[in-house]
């Protein structure tokens, strides 16, 4: 098979084709506009290079400012894509890159206007491509392998648009894309067929990874309130219980509703649900920073907190209380009031296990409940209790 614009260009097409219905099969899944963007990117790519496969037979104003216009427009995809997939916004400054692209149809046929034409589209894909790039420039623990290949891929090829313009300003060159004649539109025949396949790998790596860590982010919420559930809330505090000291303990607290059954009896499991998902809210809203909450499953639920001393703990236990019992009594009338009880265990050094924690957690829990439930109970653990 000859290595010859039309093999490139066929080349192209299919490797976009794939990608466009590779991407649009995960959008219907996933509905990330981002995928939808690049999607049609890549179908626009398709389209292009089919169309420029006519300009040898005369069709200029299809075969070259139309199919070449269909690339910055692929770019401009990326691009958008990228801002969502980053979610970010352009300025409006950006759309004056379809104005210049508009404004290419003015240019009449011939070589002169191949040349400014080539300068003009190489310049507006090169920044399109540079622009997305950068918006890829990521923090280390978001980053992943995908989008660092992505940001690489686009500013290489960004690059290479550049380089292309000041090739094209070099007096003397020849261009023409009619017929495809000079270095410069031969070398980007065969960087567009590269860069076209490194972009959809990395996009498609890029995919792969998000859907991945979606369906592990399901895997490790409770579905009904979307804290961490409790296999999730294990697997994470080691780092809080590892690391506790006299400078800077630690606390886990245990939350049970109290009279949470009469809330089911008497309004139903949907208002008892709707009670969960209102406690959930209550306690990402009183959440320090860097805390950890789950719901260990019923109406239990758990925080590790780092970093705090005994009147903390109380503070937040009393926040959440009021406010817990404020909004069950506003929405639920049941016979005995549905509160809240919280069993604390305060460490100032390693605790043995997560499982040992919880079981202080329990015994002060306990001691709430026949008390009288509706309060706050918090067990310092010494080196006495731990043994």
């Amino acid at each position: 098979m000859a290595f010859d614009p039309a093999t490139i260009l066929t080349l192209t097409i299919a490797i976009s084709a794939a990608a466009a219905l590779y991407l649009l099969m995960e959008w219907r899944g996933a509905r990330d506009v981002s995928l939808l963007f690049w999607s049609t990117g890549f179908a626009s790519i398709t389209l292009g290079c089919s169309l420029a496969l006519l300009r040898a037979s005369g069709h200029f104003f299809i075969g070259v400012w139309f199919a070449n216009g269909l690339l910055v427009f692929a770019h401009w995809m990326f691009l958008l894509g990228v801002t969502r997939f980053v979610e970010r916004r352009l300025s409006a400054w950006w759309w004056l890159v379809v104005a210049v692209w508009c404004a290419l149809l003015l240019l009449p046929d011939g070589q002169a206007s191949s040349k400014l034409y080539l300068i003009v589209n190489s310049l507006l894909v090169a920044i399109v491509s540079l622009r997305a790039s950068l918006l890829l420039r990521l923090e280390a623990d978001v980053a992943t392998l995908g989008t660092r290949q992505l940001h690489y891929t686009l500013l290489v090829h960004g690059a290479f648009y550049l380089s292309k313009v000041g090739l094209a300003l070099v007096p003397g060159t020849l261009i023409d894309l009619v017929v495809y004649q000079g270095a410069v539109i031969r070398i980007s025949l065969v960087e567009g067929v590269m860069a076209i396949l490194l972009i959809a790998l990395s996009m498609t790596g890029t995919v792969r990874y998000r859907r991945e860590r979606q369906i592990e982010q399901l895997a490790e919420r409770d579905p009904l309130t979307a804290l961490f559930n409790r296999r999730a809330f294990e697997a994470r505090t080691p780092r809080f219980l590892n690391h506790a000291s006299s400078k800077r303990p630690g606390a886990l607290l245990l939350i049970d509703v109290d009279n949470f059954k009469l809330v089911n009896d008497l309004h139903g499991h949907a208002a008892g649900d709707r009670l969960l998902i209102t406690l959930s809210d209550l306690i990402r809203e009183a959440l320090p920073e860097e805390a950890l909450a789950a719901r260990l499953g019923g109406d239990e639920f758990a925080i590790m907190l780092h970093d705090v001393m005994p009147k903390d703990i109380r503070q937040l236990s009393e926040t959440l209380r009021a406010r817990f019992h404020e909004t069950a009594a506003q929405n639920f009338d049941t016979p005995d009031a549905v509160t809240l009880s919280v069993g604390a265990t305060y460490f100032e050094q390693p605790p043995g296990d997560l499982e040992s924690l919880i079981g202080h957690g329990d015994v002060a829990l306990y001691d709430v409940k026949r008390s009288g439930r509706n309060g706050t109970r918090i067990l310092e653990l010494t080196e006495h209790s731990r043994a």
